[in-house]
């Protein structure tokens, strides 16, 4: 595991990014403010949509051009900008934005050569979207904290985005993939941004992009509009600081457009992405130093007991490292700023000690999806006229996206320490009673029932792990790494599931968008190889292990009986085409109901579940856990 950089420059006074110049001729850009906006109606601009919805909203184009004058007389205020915005219809505009940003996946496979047009590469192309924005001579303004790295890059980054809130900063934080809701990487004093905001900001960088589009100029595709959409948000919104996180590499990476940070850092670095990256560790290292301008400092992992006691508000031992190279970066960044000495300088030597807000931002940074504890309270609810007691099992999900061998690792030691650690907590709620009175937290962490009367050892407890994976990951390697790293510290799953995801990669949805309860002629042979690559890694077959066509789904809605969680695994015999070790469901819908109903009808049962291997099937369990 490499250790941690930083970087440090002379603040404002270095560039890196060399690009071609262009004709201005060719392209009249808008010279006005990137803030004074000329709003048009989120159905202006969006001709590539579907007809349906172009016909039923130009009909309503009066009345959001009258709402378009209002804006732009009092564009100067938050609160006036979401008064004028009220009469909109959020959902239909917010779905309409899906659908647009959706229109911008370029459907490629990593690795092969870009499949955008025009006649500019990607920088260039960055630099003139920039440039109709307006937005180049502001991007300075947001001292920005850039982040590269191949694991814990989010988890810095959130780490900082809370520590400089803390010290009084208005922050802005972009990071990516979101799990439910785009609007998750678009971050403003801690919070996602909201409904309305991200519509104005998103359709007036939208039709001023649309306007200029040409054939040597084509819309840029979904994450390079992402990160512009990021700049013109933190400018508009005026934040202090801006975090931002590489999406992938670094050097080529589209935020990498970024000219003059204040502070780089890059975290651990690791085997992932290597059919863009490179197969080498040293390949990799050079794409994530492409971030860099100019000197590195090596960070060693944090201290515990700089914490004086507290814990890190996201769990797992290698938080330590994340949140040492977030100390180390908060500080450089006050220091080029000139606050260091202004926030501190009462404080009794914060060159030693952890500053009071360092620690409320260290033991309060969340980040959804990562050593994610969530107890699902719908397993506990009754409906009709079934009592309200404790009369269902537990069920908990524990949701970690990782998808790379290091990752997974440290996600099988964060599992394996999450479920011993639980035994000692008192036990969850289980009637639609003390639902109404457990404190539930969307972080990191257990949602605790504040009272608990039922003993431990009544609880029959199951381990289930719930996969899927990427095609272009290897799970030879991920999963005999899970199964290593959890044996080793006694940790056994009862069960596999291997599912489907709900996500497509040709559409982006909203967290209020349908999910699908069951979907026909699924494709599973990805998912049966997964199970048979299990139960080759559980039983040590060297061999493959045949799956007899008797044993997979007849249907696309068929699940497995209730007493699939009660079989010994002296019953499974991989030979005999029993795999009562794991199991394929065709949806994913269906099978955290299959899991709510065998808790609800059995109250002395106990399920962990370990969501792991993709950060859209954690996404997609989410989305189904909320509603």
């Amino acid at each position: 595991m490499f250790s941690m950089f930083v970087y440090t420059n002379n603040y404002l006074k270095c560039g890196i990014v060399r690009v071609s110049h262009f004709h201005e001729r060719e392209y009249k850009f808008s010279t006005r403010a990137p803030c004074k906006y000329s709003f048009q109606p989120a159905f202006v601009g969006t001709h590539d949509l579907i007809d349906r919805r172009k016909l039923h909203f130009q009909a309503r184009g009066s009345k959001y051009h009258k709402m378009s004058s209002q804006v732009m007389e009092k564009t100067e205020s938050n609160v006036a900008v979401e008064d004028s915005l009220r009469d909109l219809p959020l959902s239909n505009s917010y779905e309409t934005a899906m659908e647009a940003l959706s229109s911008l996946i370029t459907r490629q496979k990593r690795g092969t050569p870009s499949s955008v047009g025009g006649k500019y590469g990607k920088f260039d192309r960055m630099q003139m979207y920039l440039k109709i924005l307006n937005l180049e001579e502001h991007i300075p303004e947001l001292k920005i904290i850039h982040v590269a790295g191949t694991k814990g890059k989010g988890s810095t980054c959130a780490f900082c985005e809370a520590i400089l809130r803390e010290c009084g900063f208005r922050t802005g934080l972009f990071t990516s993939p979101h799990l439910i809701d785009v609007r998750e990487r678009f971050r403003i004093d801690g919070f996602d941004i909201s409904e309305d905001k991200f519509l104005l900001h998103f359709w007036d960088c939208w039709n001023q992009l649309k306007e200029h589009v040409s054939d040597d100029l084509p819309m840029p595709p979904l994450f390079q509009f992402l990160t512009v959409l990021a700049f013109k948000i933190f400018v508009c919104e005026k934040v202090d600081v801006a975090i931002i996180e590489v999406g992938l590499g670094g050097k080529r990476d589209s935020t990498n457009v970024i000219k003059e940070p204040v502070v780089c850092g890059i975290t651990p670095l690791g085997m992932d992405h290597t059919e863009v990256l490179g197969n080498t560790l040293g390949c990799i290292a050079s794409h994530k130093a492409g971030i860099f301008k100019v000197p590195l400092k090596v960070v060693e992992p944090l201290d515990h007991k700089k914490l004086e006691g507290s814990k890190l508000s996201l769990s797992g031992d290698h938080q330590f490292t994340n949140a040492a190279l977030a100390v180390s970066l908060c500080k450089c960044w006050l220091q080029r700023t000139g606050n260091w000495e202004k926030i501190f300088q009462n404080q009794d030597n914060p060159e030693s000690n952890m500053p009071e807000a360092f620690l409320r931002g260290l033991t309060t940074a969340h980040l959804y999806g990562r050593a994610q504890v969530v107890h699902d309270s719908s397993s506990n609810c009754h409906f009709g006229s079934a009592p309200a007691d404790n009369s269902s099992g537990d069920l908990i999900f524990y949701l970690d996206g990782a998808h790379s061998p290091e990752s997974m690792e440290v996600c099988a030691k964060w599992f394996s320490s999450a479920v011993q650690e639980s035994k000692q907590l008192p036990n969850l709620s289980s009637s639609s009673h003390d639902v109404e009175s457990m404190k539930e937290v969307w972080g990191n962490g257990y949602i605790q029932s504040e009272r608990g009367n039922t003993n431990e050892s009544n609880k029959i407890s199951k381990k289930i792990l719930l996969f899927n994976c990427m095609e272009v990951r290897d799970p030879q390697i991920l999963l005999p790494q899970l199964v290593s790293t959890c044996a080793s510290s006694g940790t056994y799953f009862s069960k596999a599931i291997f599912v489907p995801s709900i996500s497509t990669y040709n559409k982006v949805t909203s967290g209020t968008s349908a999910i699908p309860s069951g979907i026909s002629n699924q494709d599973l042979s990805w998912q049966f190889s997964l199970q048979r690559l299990w139960e080759k890694i559980i039983h040590g077959i060297e061999g493959d292990v045949v799956l007899d066509e008797s044993s997979k789904l007849d249907s696309a809605e068929t699940l497995p009986p209730r007493e699939f969680l009660y079989e010994d695994a002296s019953r499974c015999s991989p030979a005999d085409g029993n795999l009562a070790c794991s199991s394929v469901i065709s949806s994913l819908p269906l099978t955290i109901k299959w899991l709510r109903d065998c808790v609800r009808e059995n109250p002395t049962l106990r399920i962990r579940v370990l969501v792991t291997g993709s950060l859209h099937l954690v996404g997609d369990v989410l989305k189904l856990l909320k509603r």
